[in-house]
């Protein structure tokens, strides 16, 4: 197979290009494409942000004194919804334990949702309530419309797209439904965070400027429960659902459902999103807390059960195409063993922590490197890769050989190489032996007695051997 046709089955298999480690750290991160594509996101997302932010408080104003929206309460709202969206990064962060994504990719993920998502939601939102709103005082619904027909469908899609993005450019990290449904979960907790923002500096504004409200911190906390707290798993459950069905299309090799498997999931997601936007835009009364320790809070357990379990079935799918690659003998059998283990995964980088940091960077890039081989392995069974990917499986099995000297493969029965925190006792020698420095040819004269200070009877006169 001639280069350029080798290159091409690469591409065609999404699978990465094995580039050699040359130069400096500096220099490699500036020749890396993901440095520069950081770069662009922040600049994007803060243009965005601040467009947004921009035209609401320009478009919120009440009167010539009153601001419906001002700098100093997004700040503080800020503040507020900041403890959401660190939970369930670090949530979904922790989930995805097996070949975790690049930092760039939940970057990706959660400032698109933050900042793009929530700018295509505000215009598209805004237009069609204008649209659908009436100009009598007839429909006393009429606010409720946008909510419940509209803005489901434009949101889910809206945090979707970025997951599309990945799948389109970068689909070879999409491993498994685990990785897809973080992604998708990050991409909705950074929508909440912007949206959060949005409702907590109106609160803020609207309670401290009218009257009729009352106490305005009573106000404020309870939106801040309300959205932050009893809610704050809306968004992250809708989108997974989208994210669950781009994840069956990337795993299959069927066309039918590599069409049907996404679609599906969006109309879910919008679905359920629209249920959820119908139960808070009327007021049921005992009827709501029904609905929501009924039907939302075992959907919700639901949802954590499954993850969980999926968490369970990637240890097993790794176990069996690690031991694949076991029985070919191009692996020891401690890998297959230790690899879909996590607590296995994480003692091994607690022992190499206290032996260095080279020991610890190597089994960290040991443990990425056979993961990938298990995935990279599972494509194949499924029929989503060809012969294009016994290159990288090369690549994949020779950076393990090469990793393994320095690198924690198997830390069973290892300790933590930790530091005495206990002063050592002192160790006595004794009284010094003669001849010596102070014996015979020492430079100072032996003190008295004999050696050591060991005194001896006086001899019996009568000893001696024997007669005869």
């Amino acid at each position: 197979m001639t280069d350029s046709v080798a290159e091409l089955a690469r591409r065609r298999n999404a699978i990465p290009r094995s580039r050699p480690v040359t130069g400096t750290l500096p220099e490699r991160v500036l020749r890396s494409g993901w440095t520069w594509l950081f770069l662009g996101m922040v600049v994007a997302y803060a243009a965005a942000l601040t467009w947004l932010l921009t035209d609401m408080a320009a478009s919120m104003r009440v009167d010539a004194d009153v601001v419906g929206v001002n700098l100093s309460a997004m700040r503080q709202a800020a503040w507020l919804a900041l403890p959401t969206v660190a939970v369930w990064t670090v949530l979904f962060a922790l989930a995805d334990r097996y070949r975790p994504q690049r930092f760039i990719i939940w970057f990706l993920a959660l400032g698109w949702g933050a900042a793009i998502a929530v700018l295509i939601s505000y215009y598209v939102n805004t237009w069609a309530a204008m649209h659908l709103a009436i100009g009598s005082n007839g429909d006393p619904s009429t606010g409720a419309r946008a909510a419940i027909f509209v803005a489901p469908f434009v949101e889910e899609a809206s945090k979707a797209t970025v997951i599309f993005l990945i799948a389109i450019f970068a689909r070879y990290r999409l491993t498994s439904k685990l990785s897809t449904i973080v992604i998708a979960g990050l991409s909705a907790a950074g929508f909440a965070f912007t949206e959060n923002i949005l409702y907590y500096s109106r609160v803020i504004v609207y309670a401290s400027t009218t009257i009729e409200v009352g106490d305005a911190e009573a106000a404020l906390n309870s939106i801040v429960w309300l959205r932050g707290f009893w809610t704050a798993f809306g968004h992250p459950a809708f989108t997974m659902m989208t994210g669950f069905g781009i994840a069956i299309a990337l795993r299959t090799h069927s066309k039918v459902v590599r069409i049907l498997a996404p679609v599906t999931g969006y109309l879910v997601a919008a679905f359920l999103h629209m249920s959820f936007n119908s139960m808070a835009s009327f007021d049921l009364g005992p009827m709501q807390l029904i609905i929501y320790f009924g039907v939302i809070v075992p959907l919700l357990i639901s949802a954590v059960v499954y993850v969980v379990r999926m968490i369970l079935a990637e240890g097993r799918r790794i176990r069996a195409r690690l031991g694949d690659y076991v029985l070919l003998g191009w692996l020891p059998p401690s890998d297959a063993e230790v690899q879909p283990k996590l607590r296995l995964r994480l003692w091994a980088g607690m022992v190499s922590l206290t032996r260095g940091v080279p020991v610890l960077l190597a089994t960290l890039r040991l443990q990425r490197a056979l993961t990938e081989l298990a995935y990279l392995r599972d494509g194949e069974v499924r029929g989503l890769y060809d012969q294009a990917a016994v290159a990288r499986e090369r690549q994949l099995v020779e950076l393990a050989r090469d990793l393994r000297s320095t690198a924690i493969s198997d830390p069973r029965g290892m300790k933590l190489d930790l530091p005495r925190w206990r002063r050592a006792k002192p160790v006595s020698f004794g009284r010094p032996n003669y001849p010596g420095p102070a014996g015979i040819g020492g430079n100072w004269p032996a003190p008295g007695g004999t050696p050591g200070g060991v005194s001896h009877s006086t001899v019996d006169p009568n000893w001696g051997p024997p007669r005869g």
